[in-house]
């Protein structure tokens, strides 16, 4: 099971050693913000700042993509992810896919 502890963006994990490589591991999410929210976001961008509405909606999305991510490297035997990234696209106006991808490798103390 992958420790979240054991998720890094390096290609490797300091103090582990690497046994088994188990390949790319990926969660994808696709979300739109509602009506109402859009309104709500929209609001918020007459008055300026940061628009909690979006962040709210951004910061679930990705957690989202990434405990999807975690459950695909579990499926393989993953104890780690290394290497790991987001990604995010516009599949239309409105809707955004976020792509959370990484190497799930076995690691051990070194």
């Amino acid at each position: 099971m992958v420790d979240q502890q054991l998720i890094t963006t390096a290609v490797s994990l300091e103090g582990y050693r690497i046994i088994k490589h188990l390949g790319i591991v990926r969660g994808i999410t696709v979300r739109s913000r509602s009506l109402l929210g859009n309104i709500g976001g929209g609001i918020q961008s007459l008055f300026g700042g940061q628009l909690s509405i979006y962040l709210d909606l951004c910061e679930k999305t990705r957690e989202e993509a990434y405990q999807y991510m975690i459950r695909h490297a579990n499926e393989r035997g993953a104890n780690a992810i290394i290497n790991m990234r987001y990604d995010a696209n516009e599949v239309m106006a409105g809707i955004t896919e976020v792509l959370a991808y990484g190497t799930a490798v076995v690691v051990e103390k070194s």
